[in-house]
């Protein structure tokens, strides 16, 4: 049996706790308990959450655990001397030690991301960075794997990197069920992106630019070149573009290549058409394009994409024209 250890600050977030459903639920599928977890703390006894609700935990003693599992806190003074030596301690005694969201500011803190691939939550990335400059961070990822280290995204990427440990210990078909049974995808990959660009983004000042911007996202097949796009809302190409940068931070070039990435994310979720048919609905003309974008900016085939967020495929909209 493994013994799993999730490490609770005062103020932690409720949320970090979904990670703990993805073992209970593999202890489920497999109908034995694979998995031991156990929720522990530096004195042990009731750790209040950031929302008020308490949850009791076991004090910090020799016991051998084979993962270790730390979210965050914003709790100023949370994170003690006697936290620190604890997880310093652990990379020695267990298999593995994961963060989970801000749960990587601790680890770092620790001394255990020096030099290592590491991700956060996007709005906190460059404060660890910062804060951490010898740390590896790649903050437009779900999680990130380097030797015994395991850090993941925000809240719900915890359940991405739990599915990942699952897959790991037990395999594929393992992790596959418990998925479907937590009605969570299988599994996103540790290199998708945190967010869409809609979300991601900043949105133009301009009402004429924020309509654009929502009428490429619906028509990625289009001609979204800068005079058509200029055209489109009366501009000349030489300012469109000139306030497109300036207004939201990116090219337009850039930015429709982002939009007509996440376009084919949802194709290559949603069904089985080929890439050369996805590549033509999300105007990239050929599948050798679409394959250099989603290199340069997910790190991922469209291919291995597929393969790792596939839903059941129904009947998806016709290839338009």
């Amino acid at each position: 049996m493994q013994r799993i250890g999730f490490i609770v600050l005062p103020g932690f977030q409720v949320m970090s706790f979904a990670a703990a459903s993805v073992f209970e639920f593999a202890n489920r599928e497999l109908g034995e308990p694979v998995y031991d977890v156990r929720v522990i703390s530096e004195t042990g006894g009731s750790i209040r959450s950031s929302i008020g609700v308490s949850v009791a935990t076991e004090p910090f003693d020799d016991t051998n655990f084979d993962t270790l599992i730390v979210g965050g806190s914003a709790v100023v003074g949370a994170l003690t001397p006697g936290v620190i030596r604890f997880l310093q301690q652990a990379l020695g005694r267990c298999r593995r030690v994961a963060a989970t969201c801000t749960g990587a500011f601790i680890l770092a803190e620790a001394g255990l991301l020096d030099g290592r691939r590491a991700t956060t939550h996007w709005n906190r990335a460059r404060e660890l960075q910062a804060r951490f400059p010898n740390v590896k961070l790649e903050e437009d990822r779900i999680f990130i794997v380097d030797g015994p280290v395991w850090t993941s995204a925000g809240m719900t990427a915890g359940i991405d990197l739990a599915l990942a440990m699952i897959e790991k210990d037990l395999g594929a078909d393992v992790a596959r069920a418990v998925a479907r049974k937590l009605v969570v995808y299988h599994r996103r990959a540790g290199g998708q992106s945190q967010f869409s660009v809609q979300l991601a983004g900043p949105v133009a000042h301009r009402p004429s630019l924020r309509e654009l911007q929502s009428w490429i996202h619906e028509h990625p097949e289009s001609d979204l070149g800068v005079e058509a796009l200029a055209k489109r809302i009366g501009m000349s190409p030489r300012n469109f573009a000139r306030t497109f940068t300036r207004e939201l931070a990116v090219t337009p070039a850039r930015y429709v290549e982002r939009a007509r990435v996440e376009a084919a994310r949802q194709w290559l979720e949603d069904s089985r058409t080929s890439l050369d048919e996805v590549a033509a609905a999300c105007g990239f003309g050929s599948a050798e394009t679409l394959r250099r974008a989603f290199q340069r900016l997910l790190r991922v085939s469209p291919s291995a994409y597929r393969d790792a967020f596939a839903r059941s495929h129904g009947t998806r909209k016709e290839v338009r024209a």
